[in-house]
């Protein structure tokens, strides 16, 4: 399913402009699917989560200021990698490779708070729109963002305790927002195709490559990093997942929205990279527990 959406947003880019508008309505719908199969009573905030919390937003920040002589397009598009919570399908790959599916969902949730709340200010600061003031654009910002974020949270929990046998079909039906995602990454990989080739300019070539590069070498790093993390509590495969599989269509959307479009090029090629890693993983689990 994967290299059928990401060959299809390729071959039919030009008329990802009539879909673009459903990007986050998917982003949503899936995330809240995702929430509806978790029990509140399992959610068991500890040392580990912080910890990943700390590193995560540590580690976007030191790329950040490490990259940022190279130009703020390389520097945030690489950032942005690094910032965006896990993938709404980690709990799937996580509980593939023998992981715990409650650790990654629980500290996917907590993430996806914390990015809620601090998304705006730090994308706004980061000067996405330079002919607003910081106001102005935090407003813009938080006003996209937190709900697509929060509301996902607020609605699996209302659906729980007033709508329950819905509550549950939706969480009994995980296959549903994977084919979701699958859409949506059809249409954020078209998006950023059509961006790239109706904007394309040689000088930019080194920024490009720059950006594919980068986004390889933070995909490895945060899966280095989240399994030494993890190795500390005995969970390597979750504290792995949890920083190294990003939600990168949430990432292309944010980048083409409120960074230089040219910055999507960075988690697009993130897609690659992670699922590389996964399939990988998966390969080595299968092999050496046939």
């Amino acid at each position: 399913m994967l290299p059928i959406a990401m060959a299809g947003g390729i071959i039919f880019y030009k008329w990802m402009g009539l879909l673009a508008f459903l990007s986050p309505y998917l982003i949503f719908c899936m995330l809240t699917i995702t929430y509806c199969r978790i029990e509140p009573r399992d959610f068991k905030i500890g040392k580990f989560q912080w910890t990943l919390l700390g590193a995560q937003l540590l580690l976007a920040l030191i790329a950040y200021v490490a990259l940022y002589p190279l130009g703020n397009t390389v520097s945030s598009g690489v950032f942005i990698c690094i910032f965006v919570p896990t993938a709404t399908a980690a709990p799937v790959i996580t509980g593939m490779l023998g992981g715990s599916i409650t650790k990654v969902a629980t500290y996917s949730l907590i993430y996806n708070i914390v990015l809620a709340i601090i998304g705006p200010i730090v994308l706004a600061a980061m000067g996405v729109h330079p002919d607003m003031t910081f106001t102005a654009s935090f407003y813009k910002i938080c006003s996209s963002v937190m709900p697509l974020l929060l509301l996902p949270i607020i609605l699996a929990l209302i659906l729980r305790y007033t709508a329950r046998p819905f509550h549950d079909y939706l969480a009994q039906s995980q296959s549903i927002s994977f084919y979701m995602w699958a859409m949506a990454l059809f249409i954020v990989v078209g998006a950023s195709v059509s961006f790239i080739i109706n904007n394309f300019n040689v000088s930019r070539m080194s920024e490009i490559s720059a950006l594919i590069i980068g986004s390889m070498a933070a995909c490895l790093l945060q899966f280095f990093i989240g399994r030494k993390i993890g190795s500390r509590f005995n969970d390597k495969i979750t504290g792995g997942q949890s920083l190294g599989q990003k939600n990168t269509v949430l990432a292309i959307w944010l980048a083409l929205a409120y960074l230089d479009p040219i910055t999507s090029i960075a988690p697009a090629a993130y897609v690659a990279w992670h699922n590389i890693m996964n399939s990988y993983q998966i390969y080595h689990h299968n092999h050496t527990h046939k």
